[in-house]
């Protein structure tokens, strides 16, 4: 009997599980990918089209360049998964059947019920996004003065808020666009919840690149022009970006399976409340004991590599593999320059300077050349 596989969404954990189970799979298998981009996005560089929007060819991978001639590719937005029927609706086109379905649609921005933030603010999931917060930041150079800075506010500064002011500090300087940048953090430090020794060293670069940094103080509203916090004085803007903080896709709100904040519960081998549905990346919250995985793209390219092998044990009834995530560091971009730590195999806890940039680009380049080939790794190296 043929099996209906089908995977949903391009991301990091979708386009990792393409791969694996193009190679798992047998003849007797369809397999059939679902997403709204005809690409997959290299999402922990899409902060560079912030800067420059021409490295979004380097950055963005075809659909036909992942997939094989085999697997069906269908581009379109997916509104529910019905786990009764075995259905995943789409916005556009036909019902899709499922015998398994890997659910990797990724994540949307969580707002956390702050008055006007949704309405006022841009994000930086997507490609689009990227290239709105570039114009936006464009636009408002052109509308200010030397005396009159046009300002870029940045709320969260996790991974994504870091990165971004970083490369609206570059723009501002390879334009010589008058710009006044503030992230803003609410709890007391930078890259809440990590080593004060990376957090301190990511301070010092976004210092030294005129990066305002505002911590311990929540924002309470957003209103056109302006943003309040709990205790310090109102911040005017011109231009507001919110990285601050992620919840599951829409498309899971009725899905009968179990979930916190809309992203789906996973055991340790991927299997949610039903045996034959899978899910990892941003789309999951995965067991792993004490904490679920992280939802990072190092978290999603490894899940992906076993979410693959474990639909391909299941078809055949064989036992699935449990996965333990493996946290090999951190690296950091900010602007041209980046941060490393608690790098596996490596001396040192913390570094920087031309060892951590290169390793930036080395981790993108080789995440492209495992989707595609090394050849054209090498020649998106310089946009990375």
């Amino acid at each position: 009997m043929t099996e209906n596989v089908v995977v949903l969404g391009a991301g990091y954990a979708g386009a990792g599980a393409i791969a694996k189970l193009q190679s798992e799979l047998g003849g007797n298998t369809r397999l059939t990918w679902i997403s709204e981009t005809n690409y997959h996005l290299v999402l922990h560089e899409s902060h560079r089209v912030v800067r420059d929007p021409s490295v979004r060819s380097d950055i963005t991978i075809p659909i036909n360049e992942i997939a094989a001639p085999t697997t069906q590719f269908i581009q379109d937005r997916v509104v529910n998964l019905d786990v009764d029927d075995q259905i995943v609706e789409l916005e556009d086109g036909d019902d899709v059947e499922y015998d398994y379905v890997l659910v990797a649609l990724g994540s949307q921005t969580a707002y956390y019920g702050i008055p006007g933030l949704e309405e006022h603010s841009l994000t930086l999931k997507s490609l689009d996004d990227a290239l709105e917060i570039h114009d936006a930041i464009k636009a408002a150079s052109r509308e200010a003065t030397r005396g009159e800075p046009a300002q870029v506010v940045v709320g969260g500064a996790g991974l994504s808020g870091i990165q971004t002011a970083g490369e609206v500090a570059e723009f501002r300087d390879a334009n010589r666009a008058p710009l006044e940048i503030h992230l803003v953090e609410a709890l007391d430090e930078i890259f809440p919840g990590n080593d004060p020794e990376i957090q301190q060293a990511l301070r010092d670069l976004l210092e030294e690149a005129g990066v305002r940094i505002h911590t311990d103080d929540p924002i309470t509203e957003a209103e056109d022009g302006v943003i309040h916090f709990d205790e310090g004085d109102p911040l005017e803007y011109d231009v507001l970006v919110w990285t601050g903080g992620i919840t599951g896709r829409d498309a899971l709100e009725e899905t009968g399976l179990e979930k916190e904040h809309n992203r789906v519960n996973a055991k340790a081998n991927f299997q949610t409340s039903d045996e034959r549905v899978f899910a990892i990346g941003d789309s999951a919250i995965i067991d792993q004991g004490d904490q679920p995985a992280p939802p990072t793209a190092q978290a999603a390219w490894q899940a992906a590599e076993v979410a693959g092998e474990n639909i391909a044990r299941a078809i055949e009834n064989r036992p699935l593999k449990t996965w333990e995530h493996d946290d090999k560091g951190t690296v950091i971009s900010v602007g041209d320059k980046a941060v490393a730590h608690d790098v596996e195999m490596l001396p040192v806890d913390t570094f920087g300077g031309f060892p951590a940039k290169n390793l930036k680009k080395f981790i993108a380049a080789r995440w492209i050349a495992d989707l595609t080939s090394w050849n054209r790794a090498r020649k998106c190296w310089s946009s990375l």
